[in-house]
Parts: C-alpha cells; structure tokens; sequence
C-alpha cells in the first residue's frame, strides 16, 4: 500500500483550518427549518426566544452542553469567536479521530504480517 506524502496530510488540515476558522463566520444565525417549525405559534422577544403564544419551543429548555466552552459555537460565550470555536472543533475531532485509528490500528505479528482477529 502506497503512502500518502506528509505535503498531503498537512494541506489538508490547512484546507480544514482555513473553513472552520475562515467560512464559519458566514454561517447564519437564523433558525434553522426545525426551530423555525418548532416556533411556529409563537410570539418572540428580538432575541428570538419565545415570550407567548402555543408553540413547541415554549416547552424547550437548556441542552446538556448550555454551559460548556464552546456552547453556542462560540468560545465562552464570547462575541466574534466562532472562527476559534470552528478551529478548535477542528482540532479535537482529530486528535480524537487520530486517536481511535491508532488505538485500532491493525498491528503486525512477529513474522511480519498483519495479524489476523477471528
């Protein structure tokens, strides 16, 4: 099997840095055709949250991850960061992808051949 030259792997990640840290601030801070639905019914306050009316998101609360770091695809919450956020998303699906192909990485025996699981 042939492998790929690290010149590869690094413009890839270059490609994968450049759209999250670069691209993510063109996302949209609209609802999206779920909430959008969900809201349906509703009166909203101008920061979108429903004050009134019978809708599904009146009903909705906090997610797990509310107060996590990069909660709302920002860093802490902060204005302006969703670039860092996207790069940091970035980086850790890899390291935890990389990761996990190592952990299960099919492994030679000691004659030189892949070993076999059966």
């Amino acid at each position: 099997m042939k492998r790929l030259p690290l010149a590869f792997y690094a413009g890839c990640l270059l490609v994968a840095l450049l759209l999250a840290g670069v691209v993510s601030y063109a996302a949209s801070g609209s609802p999206d055709g779920l909430d959008a639905v969900t809201q349906t019914g509703c009166e909203l306050d101008e920061a979108g949250e429903p004050v009134g009316g019978t809708c599904i998101a009146q009903n909705a609360g906090e997610h797990a991850t509310a107060a996590s770091p990069l909660a709302d695809y920002t860093v802490g919450g902060a204005e302006g960061t969703t670039g860092v956020a996207g790069v940091v998303g970035v980086l850790v699906t890899l390291a935890v992808a990389g990761g996990l192909f190592w952990v299960l990485r099919r492994r030679s025996s000691p004659s030189g051949t892949p070993s076999r699981v059966e």
